[in-house]
């Protein structure tokens, strides 16, 4: 991996991470940050292995889409584990 794509990475993991406190609460770039990067992989993890297939043209919005929902997903699991 690239010093490149670990930028990108950590910067859609920060929007998504963002959005997913939006929606269900949060606060702290660093939480964003973890929600989002967890987030990333969770919902990478979830698309692949159901064969979702998000039918969005943007690359960009796409991931950040998958990894927001997969962010939402890790922070409620957080709470409900806390």
């Amino acid at each position: 991996m690239t010093g490149q794509a670990i930028i990108v990475w950590i910067l859609v993991g920060l929007v998504a991470g963002w959005i997913a406190s939006r929606v269900v609460g949060g606060h702290g770039i660093i939480r964003y940050i973890v929600a989002g990067l967890l987030g990333s992989l969770v919902g990478g993890f979830l698309v692949s292995y159901f064969g979702i297939n998000v039918p969005i043209s943007n690359e960009w919005i796409r991931e950040i889409l998958i990894s927001t929902v997969g962010a939402i997903i890790v922070i409620v699991a957080a709470r409900i584990i806390a």
